[in-house]
């Protein structure tokens, strides 16, 4: 390996021996605040080392990784997503864990596997990433082990990674028996007949594996119960670095297999699109819950997302990428919300805990409520840009049907999303003393606020970051 492949993979590098630095912090000093500053200190220059590898992109690293301006800006993207949990966990995990530490290490493991995801151009390595994020998330999930939920959501995510990795590791093989290759590569050359049909079924079981971790429908069974029994900041990790990793990984493989030549493969993701934006929905509707509501309300995003994916063409990498900041920014002001007003005594996570909350909290209200607003599609934040994005793709490549579910399944939405905010504005039923909050969680969720709104009234800066041939996959 020369000089500029560890120049083009110094992100990677420096989150690794990051990991292991705080990995021996733990082991020889048992305070938090320590490991805590060393794994932001570490997230920040992985940051740095982004602008390192800039000047070498794009290039392949060895046969399974190539550095490209995709896969930079979406290493960015989970970067500074994860900057941002690590700082919401901090006061949270002071409260709710006896030995807070391994946390971090376990974050930045994740994060790594993350980042190996969306620089990918090979099975071994998409699944080396995919099992690296997938195991450091078993620990997340269940980390406050003192409670009985978390416990069971890690338990089901395993059982649920244990399936998924099947799917995925039977549909490779499938792909590589008739192919030849582990390499990302046209699904051309099988010849017809059985020979096709074995091709097709490894695309499928390869695509069921996918659909698991972005929690498409039919495959979305878990989703509300591991949102809502992990400590509120992994749930934002995972719905916004864990889910966020794999759809860069699906934009930039489905291009490369040439996954468009075969129609019967886009009309079933297509049907998988209109079934998420719209069972997604609808089961949001029925939740008095708002970690299950988000969860839910996540099913149906990625079905919007799948849109972009579905219906291909010169905008949509751009599309893609705007639409995963701003669902990274809208996440991170719900959950960092949540996180702020959970503690020791549980998740403040059903919707009465919501009732009166611009009276006691009118700052933590008004971020709540843009953050939900933004995920509406309404104007002036940075998800009706995100929303118009999407459907600007649809009609460009005249995808009707995915066109019109979008629009029917916004429409639902925005019922489920008033009522929360309806419940936030309406007298609490109690008085309640205001509570102090950490300095970092409050720039945190007032940063992903102030972004939503600047990127939604002034989006060109963002437009003009992912417009280009460099940012193709």
């Amino acid at each position: 390996m020369s000089a500029t492949d560890l120049q083009a993979i110094a992100p990677l590098l420096v989150l690794a021996a990051g990991s292991v630095l705080v990995l021996l912090l733990a082991a020889f000093s048992r305070h938090h605040g320590v490991t805590f500053w060393t794994s932001q200190l570490t997230l920040l220059l992985s940051i740095a080392a982004l602008f390192v590898a800039l000047p070498s992109a794009p290039r392949p690293v060895t046969p399974l990784l190539v550095v490209d301006d995709y896969g930079l800006f979406f290493s960015g993207l989970i970067l500074v997503t994860t900057l941002a949990v690590n700082a919401l966990a901090r006061d949270y995990l002071a409260q709710c864990s006896r030995a807070p530490q391994a946390f971090y290490i376990l974050l930045l493991v994740a994060t790594l596997g993350a980042l190996v995801l969306v620089a990918s151009r090979h099975f071994a390595a998409l699944f080396l990433g995919l099992e690296t994020l997938s195991v450091a998330l078993f620990g997340l999930i269940a980390y406050t082990q003192r409670r009985w939920r978390p416990l069971e959501a890690g338990m089901k995510y395993l059982i649920l990674a244990g399936v998924s990795a099947a799917f995925l590791l039977l549909g490779m093989a499938l792909i590589y028996g008739e192919t030849g290759t582990l390499a990302f590569s046209p699904m051309a050359g099988a010849g017809g007949g059985v020979r096709e049909t074995y091709l097709l079924a490894g695309v499928a079981l390869l695509l069921t594996g996918i659909g698991f971790k972005l929690s498409l429908v039919p495959f979305h069974m878990w989703v509300a119960d591991i949102y809502q029994g992990a400590p509120a900041p992994v749930s934002a990790f995972l719905a916004t670095v864990s889910k966020g990793a794999v759809f860069a990984l699906l934009l930039r493989y489905l291009p490369q297999a040439d996954f468009y030549r075969d129609n019967s493969l886009l009309w079933a993701l297509s049907l998988v699109a209109i079934a998420s934006m719209l069972v997604g929905n609808w089961l949001a509707l029925l939740q008095d819950n708002l970690k299950r509501l988000l969860a839910y309300s996540s099913v149906a995003h990625l079905g919007y997302l799948l849109v972009v994916v579905i219906a291909g063409g010169p905008l949509a990498v751009e599309a893609a990428g705007y639409y995963l900041a701003a669902y990274f920014v809208t996440l991170l002001g719900a959950f960092g919300v949540i996180t702020l007003l959970s503690g020791a005594e549980g998740e403040a996570e059903s919707l009465a805990d919501y009732q009166g909350l611009f009276w006691r909290h009118p700052w933590l209200a008004a971020v709540l409520v843009l953050s939900l607003l933004s995920l509406a599609g309404i104007p002036v934040t940075m998800g009706f840009v995100a929303k118009f994005y999407v459907l600007a793709v649809g009609v460009n490549q005249m995808q009707w049907p995915l066109v019109f579910s979008l629009i029917i399944a916004s429409a639902i939405g925005l019922y489920y999303y008033l009522r929360v905010i309806v419940q936030v504005f309406r007298s609490p039923e109690a008085a309640e003393a205001r509570a102090g909050f950490s300095l970092g969680g409050g720039l945190v969720v007032m940063a992903a606020a102030l972004v939503l709104l600047l990127l939604g009234v002034y989006p060109a800066p963002l437009m003009a970051l992912l417009h280009g041939p460099a940012m193709l996959p």
